[in-house]
């Protein structure tokens, strides 16, 4: 018979390792936002260090190089960006009502300016559409997500009748992206949320919904 000590992490151990999880994430979350505003080349850790407080020392100790900080702040902003727009429409009755859910979330997401810069992707996709790497890659890859889901959305509002059957998914589907990327760009730059409304009553009248302002109501 084998005997022994099993060794587990003391309270200690665990307490320390929660507020490292718990740091980790709070700089993240500071970072998603700075970059709206400053660009993600413009987030060094000397930079984030400053604006939210801590020594370059503590950021280090959580990200050893700046691609590895820009690619834990594209993934922190996915994980919101899931939170706040994906997890919402797909809690809609498939079809119509999801790709109006959808819509409805993003619109929500830029009108609550959940980032300072509006939607995240939108901005760090045009800063890094010329910056060959694994970190334009990453966002890249998470834009055309979006959009794929955006035609799945309309492709089984079209199978369910709900559509016309004339209506092409993929046509459709950038469509709606483009209404929406647009009212993301003009609400930050005109500081306007009347856009945002507009915006509605556009994706309202293309996907054949009756009069309203909530679009996720319909």
């Amino acid at each position: 018979m084998i005997t022994g000590t099993v060794n587990h992490p003391s309270r200690a151990q665990r307490h320390q390792r929660a507020d490292g999880e718990r740091t980790r994430a709070a700089i993240l979350r500071a970072a998603a936002s700075l970059a709206t505003v400053d660009g993600l080349e413009g987030l060094s850790i000397g930079h984030l260090a400053a604006a939210i407080g801590m020594s370059k020392s503590g950021l280090y100790a959580h990200f050893g190089s700046k691609q590895e900080l820009q690619l834990a702040t594209v993934e922190e902003a996915e994980r919101i960006f899931d939170a706040e727009v994906v997890r919402p429409a797909l809690a809609a009755c498939p079809g119509l009502a999801q790709l109006a859910a959808v819509c409805e979330a993003f619109l929500s997401y830029v009108e609550r300016r959940v980032f300072p810069g509006g939607c995240f992707f939108a901005t760090t996709a045009l800063e890094m559409g010329t910056r060959p790497g694994p970190v334009r890659e990453r966002v890249a890859a998470i834009q055309s997500g979006f959009a794929a889901l955006l035609r799945d959305f309309a492709a089984t509002a079209i199978e369910q009748h709900e559509l016309p059957a004339r209506e092409d998914p993929d046509r459709l589907a950038f469509e709606l992206h483009a209404i929406l990327l647009a009212a993301d760009a003009k609400t930050v730059l005109l500081d306007d949320p009347a856009l945002l409304d507009l915006a509605r009553q556009i994706v309202h009248q293309r996907l054949g919904l009756d009069n309203g302002t909530n679009i996720s109501e319909s």
